[in-house]
Protein backbone atom coordinates (compact mmCIF):
# COMPACT_ATOMS: atom_id res chain seq x y z
CA UNK A 1 0.00 0.00 0.00
CA UNK A 2 1.38 3.55 -0.89
CA UNK A 3 1.01 5.50 2.16
CA UNK A 4 0.31 9.22 1.75
CA UNK A 5 2.82 11.63 3.44
CA UNK A 6 1.34 12.81 7.24
CA UNK A 7 0.96 16.16 6.09
CA UNK A 8 -0.46 15.56 2.44
CA UNK A 9 -3.08 12.95 4.48
CA UNK A 10 -4.20 15.84 6.85
CA UNK A 11 -5.27 17.65 3.80
CA UNK A 12 -6.36 15.34 1.68
CA UNK A 13 -8.40 13.95 4.47
CA UNK A 14 -10.19 17.17 5.34
CA UNK A 15 -10.44 17.54 1.40
CA UNK A 16 -13.01 14.41 0.91
CA UNK A 17 -14.93 16.48 2.61
CA UNK A 18 -15.40 19.58 1.29
CA UNK A 19 -15.54 17.78 -1.81
CA UNK A 20 -19.16 16.34 -0.60
CA UNK A 21 -20.11 19.75 0.07
CA UNK A 22 -19.80 20.15 3.63
CA UNK A 23 -17.78 22.66 5.49
CA UNK A 24 -14.27 22.60 7.31
CA UNK A 25 -16.04 20.76 10.42
CA UNK A 26 -18.54 18.36 10.96
CA UNK A 27 -18.40 15.36 9.22
CA UNK A 28 -15.60 12.41 9.87
CA UNK A 29 -13.85 12.73 6.42
CA UNK A 30 -12.47 9.61 4.41
CA UNK A 31 -9.25 9.29 5.76
CA UNK A 32 -7.15 6.13 4.31
CA UNK A 33 -4.21 6.34 7.47
CA UNK A 34 -4.78 7.22 10.94
CA UNK A 35 -1.86 8.79 12.76
CA UNK A 36 -0.82 7.29 15.99
CA UNK A 37 1.06 10.14 16.61
CA UNK A 38 0.96 13.48 16.47
CA UNK A 39 4.29 15.81 16.35
CA UNK A 40 3.66 19.33 17.58
CA UNK A 41 5.51 22.84 17.59
CA UNK A 42 4.21 25.30 19.64
CA UNK A 43 4.63 29.34 19.31
CA UNK A 44 4.52 30.89 22.66
CA UNK A 45 5.90 29.35 25.97
CA UNK A 46 4.69 31.78 28.44
CA UNK A 47 2.58 30.43 31.26
CA UNK A 48 -0.35 30.09 28.70
CA UNK A 49 2.02 28.17 26.58
CA UNK A 50 3.65 25.87 29.65
CA UNK A 51 -0.68 24.56 30.51
CA UNK A 52 -0.37 23.32 26.93
CA UNK A 53 2.93 21.89 26.88
CA UNK A 54 1.98 20.17 29.65
CA UNK A 55 -1.03 18.71 28.19
CA UNK A 56 1.05 17.11 25.54
CA UNK A 57 3.92 16.07 27.92
CA UNK A 58 1.56 14.19 30.02
CA UNK A 59 0.37 12.05 26.57
CA UNK A 60 1.86 9.01 25.00
CA UNK A 61 1.06 9.81 21.30
CA UNK A 62 2.35 13.33 21.04
CA UNK A 63 5.72 14.30 20.31
CA UNK A 64 6.94 18.02 21.21
CA UNK A 65 9.40 18.78 18.53
CA UNK A 66 9.95 22.46 18.56
CA UNK A 67 9.38 25.72 20.62
CA UNK A 68 9.42 29.41 19.68
CA UNK A 69 9.48 32.18 21.95
CA UNK A 70 11.49 35.16 21.88
CA UNK A 71 11.74 35.14 26.05
CA UNK A 72 15.32 33.32 26.99
CA UNK A 73 13.22 32.91 30.32
CA UNK A 74 10.27 31.15 28.99
CA UNK A 75 11.84 29.19 26.74
CA UNK A 76 14.20 27.65 29.83
CA UNK A 77 11.43 26.63 31.90
CA UNK A 78 9.58 25.28 28.76
CA UNK A 79 12.84 23.20 27.88
CA UNK A 80 13.43 21.75 31.78
CA UNK A 81 9.94 20.17 31.78
CA UNK A 82 10.38 18.41 28.85
CA UNK A 83 13.76 16.81 30.97
CA UNK A 84 11.51 16.23 33.50
CA UNK A 85 9.01 14.30 31.86
CA UNK A 86 11.49 12.46 30.60
CA UNK A 87 11.33 13.10 26.81
CA UNK A 88 13.64 14.33 24.43
CA UNK A 89 14.47 17.97 24.48
CA UNK A 90 12.51 20.48 21.67
CA UNK A 91 14.50 22.38 19.01
CA UNK A 92 14.17 26.37 19.86
CA UNK A 93 13.33 29.14 17.93
CA UNK A 94 13.83 32.39 19.73
CA UNK A 95 15.31 34.80 17.50
CA UNK A 96 12.95 37.50 17.77
CA UNK A 97 9.51 38.10 17.32
CA UNK A 98 9.89 36.24 14.08
CA UNK A 99 11.67 33.16 14.62
CA UNK A 100 8.28 30.88 14.26
CA UNK A 101 7.95 31.21 10.70
CA UNK A 102 11.47 28.93 10.59
CA UNK A 103 9.50 26.53 12.86
CA UNK A 104 6.93 26.62 10.46
CA UNK A 105 9.66 25.43 7.74
CA UNK A 106 10.18 22.27 9.51
CA UNK A 107 8.80 19.24 7.65
CA UNK A 108 8.74 17.03 10.64
CA UNK A 109 5.82 18.88 12.42
CA UNK A 110 2.32 18.00 11.54
CA UNK A 111 0.27 20.74 14.10
CA UNK A 112 1.31 24.01 16.11
CA UNK A 113 -0.53 25.36 19.44
CA UNK A 114 -0.50 29.27 18.94
CA UNK A 115 -0.34 30.88 22.68
CA UNK A 116 0.94 34.27 21.75
CA UNK A 117 0.21 37.83 22.62
CA UNK A 118 -3.21 38.81 21.06
CA UNK A 119 -2.12 40.58 18.04
CA UNK A 120 -0.09 37.50 16.76
CA UNK A 121 -2.99 35.12 16.59
CA UNK A 122 -4.10 36.10 13.12
CA UNK A 123 -0.68 36.39 11.37
CA UNK A 124 0.78 33.20 12.95
CA UNK A 125 -2.56 31.54 12.21
CA UNK A 126 -2.57 32.32 8.56
CA UNK A 127 1.21 31.30 8.39
CA UNK A 128 0.48 28.29 9.94
CA UNK A 129 -1.84 27.57 7.22
CA UNK A 130 0.47 28.16 4.72
CA UNK A 131 2.86 26.14 5.82
CA UNK A 132 0.57 23.07 5.48
CA UNK A 133 -0.07 22.37 9.12
CA UNK A 134 -2.99 22.41 11.53
CA UNK A 135 -3.44 25.32 13.91
CA UNK A 136 -5.07 25.65 17.15
CA UNK A 137 -5.07 28.83 18.61
CA UNK A 138 -5.30 30.55 22.11
CA UNK A 139 -8.71 32.58 22.63
CA UNK A 140 -8.72 36.58 22.34
CA UNK A 141 -10.74 39.21 20.36
CA UNK A 142 -9.58 40.10 16.93
CA UNK A 143 -7.52 43.47 16.31
CA UNK A 144 -9.29 44.55 13.48
CA UNK A 145 -12.67 42.47 11.86
CA UNK A 146 -10.39 41.54 8.79
CA UNK A 147 -8.68 39.56 10.70
CA UNK A 148 -11.29 36.92 11.04
CA UNK A 149 -12.32 37.29 7.24
CA UNK A 150 -8.55 36.37 6.83
CA UNK A 151 -8.52 33.51 9.14
CA UNK A 152 -11.56 32.17 7.23
CA UNK A 153 -9.96 32.52 3.90
CA UNK A 154 -6.41 31.47 4.44
CA UNK A 155 -8.16 27.94 6.16
CA UNK A 156 -10.94 27.46 3.21
CA UNK A 157 -7.77 27.79 0.65
CA UNK A 158 -5.74 25.91 1.98
CA UNK A 159 -7.92 22.93 3.30
CA UNK A 160 -7.08 22.57 6.78
CA UNK A 161 -9.45 23.25 9.62
CA UNK A 162 -8.54 25.85 12.17
CA UNK A 163 -9.14 24.78 16.18
CA UNK A 164 -9.97 27.54 18.71
CA UNK A 165 -8.73 26.42 22.24
CA UNK A 166 -11.60 27.54 24.26
CA UNK A 167 -11.42 25.56 27.47
CA UNK A 168 -14.19 26.97 29.58
CA UNK A 169 -16.55 24.85 26.43
CA UNK A 170 -15.11 21.82 28.80
CA UNK A 171 -15.96 23.29 32.34
CA UNK A 172 -17.58 20.63 33.83
CA UNK A 173 -20.91 22.04 35.52
CA UNK A 174 -21.32 23.76 32.06
CA UNK A 175 -21.23 20.70 30.20
CA UNK A 176 -23.54 19.46 32.56
CA UNK A 177 -25.88 22.40 31.51
CA UNK A 178 -25.37 21.78 27.96
CA UNK A 179 -26.31 18.35 28.46
CA UNK A 180 -29.68 19.56 30.52
CA UNK A 181 -30.23 22.11 27.04
CA UNK A 182 -30.21 18.82 25.04
CA UNK A 183 -32.03 17.27 27.03
CA UNK A 184 -35.21 19.87 27.21
CA UNK A 185 -34.79 20.68 30.43
CA UNK A 186 -35.10 24.32 30.68
CA UNK A 187 -37.66 24.28 27.62
CA UNK A 188 -36.76 26.46 24.60
CA UNK A 189 -33.71 28.59 25.14
CA UNK A 190 -34.37 32.27 25.34
CA UNK A 191 -31.68 34.12 26.60
CA UNK A 192 -27.98 33.71 28.55
CA UNK A 193 -25.32 35.62 29.85
CA UNK A 194 -21.51 35.35 30.06
CA UNK A 195 -18.68 37.30 30.29
CA UNK A 196 -15.25 37.98 31.74
CA UNK A 197 -15.44 39.01 35.35
CA UNK A 198 -12.30 38.97 36.55
CA UNK A 199 -9.68 40.95 38.37
CA UNK A 200 -6.20 40.99 36.57
CA UNK A 201 -4.68 44.05 38.04
CA UNK A 202 -2.27 41.79 39.52
CA UNK A 203 -1.71 40.51 36.39
CA UNK A 204 -1.41 43.61 34.20
CA UNK A 205 1.15 45.00 36.27
CA UNK A 206 4.27 44.02 38.02
CA UNK A 207 7.85 45.42 39.31
CA UNK A 208 9.26 44.61 36.44
CA UNK A 209 11.86 43.04 38.54
CA UNK A 210 10.55 39.81 40.40
CA UNK A 211 8.29 37.43 38.64
CA UNK A 212 4.69 37.27 39.80
CA UNK A 213 5.28 40.24 42.32
CA UNK A 214 2.29 42.65 41.63
CA UNK A 215 3.82 45.96 41.23
CA UNK A 216 2.54 49.19 38.69
CA UNK A 217 5.23 48.45 35.97
CA UNK A 218 3.90 47.33 31.94
CA UNK A 219 5.35 46.92 28.90
CA UNK A 220 9.38 47.16 28.56
CA UNK A 221 9.36 46.96 32.16
CA UNK A 222 6.65 44.24 32.81
CA UNK A 223 6.69 40.75 33.47
CA UNK A 224 5.25 37.79 31.50
CA UNK A 225 0.91 39.15 30.37
CA UNK A 226 2.30 42.91 32.08
CA UNK A 227 4.61 43.06 29.26
CA UNK A 228 1.85 43.21 26.75
CA UNK A 229 -1.81 42.90 27.78
CA UNK A 230 -2.15 46.21 29.55
CA UNK A 231 -1.43 48.15 26.94
CA UNK A 232 -4.33 47.13 25.14
CA UNK A 233 -6.17 48.90 28.29
CA UNK A 234 -4.62 52.00 27.37
CA UNK A 235 -5.48 51.95 23.51
CA UNK A 236 -8.37 50.22 23.06
CA UNK A 237 -12.31 50.32 24.54
CA UNK A 238 -14.48 46.96 23.98
CA UNK A 239 -14.97 43.67 24.96
CA UNK A 240 -11.58 42.53 24.72
CA UNK A 241 -11.56 39.16 25.81
CA UNK A 242 -15.18 37.53 24.80
CA UNK A 243 -14.79 33.73 23.72
CA UNK A 244 -15.02 32.21 27.50
CA UNK A 245 -18.35 33.84 27.85
CA UNK A 246 -19.55 33.38 24.43
CA UNK A 247 -17.84 30.00 23.64
CA UNK A 248 -20.06 28.05 26.13
CA UNK A 249 -23.45 29.45 25.60
CA UNK A 250 -22.78 29.57 21.36
CA UNK A 251 -22.59 25.69 21.86
CA UNK A 252 -25.92 25.26 23.43
CA UNK A 253 -28.10 27.17 21.36
CA UNK A 254 -25.87 25.95 17.99
CA UNK A 255 -24.19 29.14 16.49
CA UNK A 256 -22.93 28.49 12.93
CA UNK A 257 -25.16 25.04 13.02
CA UNK A 258 -28.93 25.75 12.49
CA UNK A 259 -28.38 29.30 14.39
CA UNK A 260 -26.33 32.46 14.09
CA UNK A 261 -25.33 35.86 15.59
CA UNK A 262 -26.39 38.81 14.10
CA UNK A 263 -26.04 42.40 15.73
CA UNK A 264 -24.49 43.19 18.75
CA UNK A 265 -24.29 46.58 20.74
CA UNK A 266 -21.94 47.62 23.04
CA UNK A 267 -21.57 49.93 25.83
CA UNK A 268 -18.59 50.80 28.39
CA UNK A 269 -18.60 52.64 31.64
CA UNK A 270 -15.78 55.23 32.50
CA UNK A 271 -12.28 53.76 33.23
CA UNK A 272 -11.02 54.37 36.92
CA UNK A 273 -9.75 50.72 38.09
CA UNK A 274 -6.55 50.75 36.42
CA UNK A 275 -5.11 54.52 37.49
CA UNK A 276 -7.04 54.08 41.02
CA UNK A 277 -4.77 50.78 41.80
CA UNK A 278 -1.42 52.37 40.40
CA UNK A 279 -2.02 55.45 42.64
CA UNK A 280 -2.89 53.58 45.76
CA UNK A 281 -0.21 50.83 45.49
CA UNK A 282 2.92 50.72 47.58
CA UNK A 283 5.37 50.94 44.65
CA UNK A 284 3.20 54.07 42.84
CA UNK A 285 1.43 57.35 43.64
CA UNK A 286 0.30 60.25 42.23
CA UNK A 287 4.13 60.81 41.12
CA UNK A 288 4.36 57.77 39.52
CA UNK A 289 5.26 57.89 35.57
CA UNK A 290 1.88 55.23 35.06
CA UNK A 291 -0.43 57.41 36.86
CA UNK A 292 -0.42 59.97 33.95
CA UNK A 293 -1.69 57.50 31.44
CA UNK A 294 -4.98 57.92 30.27
CA UNK A 295 -6.66 54.29 30.21
CA UNK A 296 -9.01 53.95 27.02
CA UNK A 297 -10.77 50.34 28.79
CA UNK A 298 -13.97 51.38 30.39
CA UNK A 299 -14.50 49.24 33.62
CA UNK A 300 -17.28 47.12 32.58
CA UNK A 301 -18.04 46.93 28.98
CA UNK A 302 -21.61 45.50 28.36
CA UNK A 303 -22.29 43.91 24.84
CA UNK A 304 -25.98 43.01 23.67
CA UNK A 305 -26.00 40.38 21.02
CA UNK A 306 -29.45 38.96 19.01
CA UNK A 307 -28.85 35.93 17.14
CA UNK A 308 -31.51 34.63 13.84
CA UNK A 309 -33.42 32.06 15.98
CA UNK A 310 -34.46 35.06 17.97
CA UNK A 311 -32.25 34.44 21.56
CA UNK A 312 -30.64 37.03 23.37
CA UNK A 313 -27.12 37.12 24.92
CA UNK A 314 -25.59 39.46 27.16
CA UNK A 315 -21.43 39.40 27.39
CA UNK A 316 -20.26 41.51 30.23
CA UNK A 317 -15.99 42.50 30.76
CA UNK A 318 -15.10 43.47 33.88
CA UNK A 319 -11.12 42.87 34.49
CA UNK A 320 -10.49 46.03 36.52
CA UNK A 321 -12.19 46.29 39.55
CA UNK A 322 -12.05 44.48 43.15
CA UNK A 323 -14.23 41.29 42.61
CA UNK A 324 -13.64 37.69 42.79
CA UNK A 325 -13.86 35.40 39.62
CA UNK A 326 -16.97 34.61 37.96
CA UNK A 327 -18.11 34.32 34.49
CA UNK A 328 -21.69 35.13 35.19
CA UNK A 329 -23.25 32.35 33.36
CA UNK A 330 -26.90 32.04 32.51
CA UNK A 331 -29.05 30.01 30.64
CA UNK A 332 -32.44 30.57 30.52
CA UNK A 333 -35.57 28.80 28.62
CA UNK A 334 -39.28 28.58 28.62
CA UNK A 335 -39.19 26.13 31.48
CA UNK A 336 -36.75 27.41 33.61
CA UNK A 337 -33.41 28.58 34.23
CA UNK A 338 -29.56 28.14 35.65
CA UNK A 339 -27.46 31.09 36.59
CA UNK A 340 -24.14 30.02 37.77
CA UNK A 341 -21.99 31.65 40.91
CA UNK A 342 -18.96 29.61 40.24
CA UNK A 343 -18.93 28.44 43.61
CA UNK A 344 -16.84 25.65 43.34
CA UNK A 345 -17.29 21.91 41.31
CA UNK A 346 -20.56 20.65 41.68
CA UNK A 347 -21.72 23.46 43.98
CA UNK A 348 -22.04 26.09 41.77
CA UNK A 349 -25.01 27.63 40.47
CA UNK A 350 -28.42 28.00 41.29
CA UNK A 351 -31.32 26.10 38.93
CA UNK A 352 -34.68 26.69 38.68
CA UNK A 353 -37.06 24.09 36.81
CA UNK A 354 -40.51 24.41 36.53
CA UNK A 355 -42.42 21.97 38.38
CA UNK A 356 -39.72 20.07 38.84
CA UNK A 357 -37.86 21.94 41.21
CA UNK A 358 -38.60 21.62 45.11
CA UNK A 359 -40.69 24.51 45.19
CA UNK A 360 -41.95 27.15 43.58
CA UNK A 361 -40.16 30.49 43.16
CA UNK A 362 -36.97 29.05 45.12
CA UNK A 363 -33.80 27.91 43.66
CA UNK A 364 -33.07 24.70 44.03
CA UNK A 365 -30.21 22.59 44.70
CA UNK A 366 -27.81 22.45 42.27
CA UNK A 367 -25.55 19.75 43.04
CA UNK A 368 -28.60 17.48 42.55
CA UNK A 369 -28.87 18.77 39.09
CA UNK A 370 -25.13 18.57 37.94
CA UNK A 371 -24.77 15.11 39.41
CA UNK A 372 -27.79 14.25 37.59
CA UNK A 373 -26.77 15.62 34.22
CA UNK A 374 -22.92 15.44 34.40
CA UNK A 375 -21.29 14.62 30.69
CA UNK A 376 -20.72 11.36 29.99
CA UNK A 377 -17.61 12.86 28.27
CA UNK A 378 -16.46 14.01 31.99
CA UNK A 379 -18.00 10.37 33.70
CA UNK A 380 -15.43 8.87 30.85
CA UNK A 381 -11.92 11.30 31.43
CA UNK A 382 -12.49 12.51 34.93
CA UNK A 383 -9.12 10.43 36.28
CA UNK A 384 -7.14 11.95 33.14
CA UNK A 385 -8.23 15.27 33.78
CA UNK A 386 -7.08 15.37 37.76
CA UNK A 387 -4.55 17.81 38.10
CA UNK A 388 -4.93 19.39 34.79
CA UNK A 389 -5.04 23.41 34.42
CA UNK A 390 -8.16 25.29 34.70
CA UNK A 391 -9.76 22.65 36.56
CA UNK A 392 -9.74 19.66 34.00
CA UNK A 393 -10.88 21.87 31.45
CA UNK A 394 -7.47 21.82 29.40
CA UNK A 395 -7.05 17.98 29.45
CA UNK A 396 -10.52 18.39 27.57
CA UNK A 397 -9.51 21.05 25.02
CA UNK A 398 -6.43 19.56 24.31
CA UNK A 399 -7.47 16.42 24.15
CA UNK A 400 -10.01 17.05 21.43
CA UNK A 401 -7.17 19.12 19.19
CA UNK A 402 -5.23 15.85 18.88
CA UNK A 403 -7.69 13.38 19.05
CA UNK A 404 -9.56 15.14 16.14
CA UNK A 405 -5.80 14.74 14.12
CA UNK A 406 -5.18 11.29 15.10
CA UNK A 407 -8.56 9.91 13.85
CA UNK A 408 -8.55 12.88 10.39
CA UNK A 409 -12.02 14.26 11.56
CA UNK A 410 -13.10 18.10 12.38
CA UNK A 411 -12.55 20.07 14.94
CA UNK A 412 -15.90 20.71 17.37
CA UNK A 413 -14.49 24.03 17.65
CA UNK A 414 -13.67 25.31 14.15
CA UNK A 415 -12.61 28.25 12.40
CA UNK A 416 -15.84 29.42 11.59
CA UNK A 417 -16.62 29.71 15.98
CA UNK A 418 -12.97 31.41 15.88
CA UNK A 419 -14.09 33.87 13.23
CA UNK A 420 -17.64 34.82 15.16
CA UNK A 421 -16.50 35.10 18.79
CA UNK A 422 -13.13 36.78 17.74
CA UNK A 423 -15.00 39.54 15.82
CA UNK A 424 -17.11 40.65 19.03
CA UNK A 425 -13.95 42.65 20.46
CA UNK A 426 -13.80 44.79 16.86
CA UNK A 427 -17.30 45.19 16.45
CA UNK A 428 -18.25 45.82 20.71
CA UNK A 429 -15.12 48.71 20.02
CA UNK A 430 -17.42 50.04 17.02
CA UNK A 431 -20.71 50.14 18.76
CA UNK A 432 -18.83 51.94 21.53
CA UNK A 433 -17.06 54.49 19.48
CA UNK A 434 -20.31 55.09 17.86
CA UNK A 435 -22.43 55.96 21.25
CA UNK A 436 -23.99 52.00 21.21
CA UNK A 437 -24.52 51.96 17.76
CA UNK A 438 -25.59 48.23 16.38
CA UNK A 439 -23.54 46.44 14.28
CA UNK A 440 -23.64 43.80 12.29
CA UNK A 441 -22.04 40.70 12.58
CA UNK A 442 -20.90 39.04 9.52
CA UNK A 443 -21.79 35.28 8.29
CA UNK A 444 -18.33 33.65 8.57
CA UNK A 445 -19.99 30.65 7.40
CA UNK A 446 -21.52 32.30 4.12
CA UNK A 447 -24.91 30.85 4.98
CA UNK A 448 -23.37 27.08 5.16
CA UNK A 449 -24.55 27.72 9.19
CA UNK A 450 -27.89 26.49 7.67
CA UNK A 451 -27.03 22.66 6.87
CA UNK A 452 -24.67 22.50 9.40
CA UNK A 453 -25.27 20.41 12.15
CA UNK A 454 -24.97 20.70 15.56
CA UNK A 455 -21.86 18.16 17.10
CA UNK A 456 -20.18 19.55 19.98
CA UNK A 457 -19.69 16.83 22.50
CA UNK A 458 -22.23 14.88 21.12
CA UNK A 459 -20.62 11.37 21.80
CA UNK A 460 -18.65 10.55 24.33
CA UNK A 461 -15.20 10.61 22.40
CA UNK A 462 -13.72 14.20 22.97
Amino acid sequence: MNLIPRRDFIKESTAASLAIGTSLSGLKAFASERLSKVRIGIIGVGLRGQNHLEMMLNRTDVEVIALADPNPLMMATAQKMIVKSGKKAALEFGNGNDGYKDLLKRTDIDAVIIATPWEWHAPQVIDTLSAGKIPGVEVCGAIKLQDCWDMVNASEKAKIPVMVLENVCYRRDILAVYNMVRKGLFGEILHLQGGYQHDLRGVKFNDGITPYNSGVEFGSKGFSEAAWRTTHSVNRNGDLYPTHGLGPVAMMIDINRGNRLTRLSSVATKAKGLHKYIVNHPKGGDNHPNAKITFKLGDIVTTQIQTINGETIVLTHDTNSPRPYNIGFRVQGTEGLWQDNHAGEFSAGMFYIEGKSAKNHQWDNSEKWLKEYDHPLWKKYENEAVGAGHGGMDFFVDNAFIECIKRGINFPLDVYDLATWYAITPLSEKSIAEGGQVQTIPDFTRGKWQQRKPDFCMGTDF
